[in-house]
């Protein structure tokens, strides 16, 4: 390969990793290229106050802010998104769920009903609600949370769902050791939320899971 065509090939991956994840199952050979010059774009974007973080095993990796850099005045790579109630315990219960996957089957991928997470979801909120309308609400929180990267639809129906495990690198493991705590404040919130409320609604309880 002649320079020209490394220099193209550092600009492919330093772009990508701009635009999003760069993630091994979704393409083994942009991956490899990522491991190959890691250490040349750790460098070029250091200069940028950004820190190429890759989780080998995990098969992924993306670029954040280095560790107070949003302090002293630059602006943020990705800024921060509050998030809804429905879906910040959508992606706890997700981080649940990998957690438990994890500690009890060597397979890498996660793979759920969509009627799993709709059962998941109910216990959160009050009994007796329109069935139809909370399955098309749940659906909707799914559809924000694969928009995020961290679900992917499998299938011409799309009835099997995949949780995508950059997940693990936003819900980190602080975050998770604090998840019974949340749950219950979840649980607690589901005593006054009007779960076939808008969207409005939801955001009355806003918080970032990162």
């Amino acid at each position: 390969m002649d320079t020209q065509d490394n220099e193209t090939l550092f600009s492919v991956l330093l772009i990508s990793l701009m635009k999003s994840v760069i993630s091994r199952e979704d393409n083994p050979a942009r991956w490899q290229q990522l491991l190959q010059y890691q250490g040349e774009l750790s460098d070029y974007l250091a200069r940028m106050a950004l820190d190429l973080v890759i989780f080998e095993d995990e098969g992924f990796a993306y670029l954040k802010n280095k560790e107070g850099e949003d302090e002293e005045g630059l602006p943020r790579l990705i800024s921060r998104r509050p998030l809804s109630y429905p879906v910040s315990l959508l992606l706890a219960l997700l981080r649940r769920k990998m957690a438990e996957h994890d500690a009890g089957s060597g397979e890498v991928r996660i793979i759920l009903d969509r009627q799993e997470i709709v059962d998941m979801m109910a216990v959160y909120f009050p009994a007796g609600i329109n069935e139809v309308q909370f399955v098309r609400k749940v659906e909707g929180y799914m559809k924000k949370v694969l928009d995020m990267g961290f679900l992917r639809f499998l299938g011409d129906e799309k009835q099997k769902v995949e949780i995508k495990r950059i997940l693990k690198a936003f819900v980190d493991a602080q975050w998770l050791n604090e998840l019974d705590l949340k749950l219950e404040e979840y649980a607690s919130h589901s005593g006054v939320k009007d779960p076939a409320g808008d969207d409005s609604d939801d955001n009355d309880s806003e918080e970032e899971a990162e």
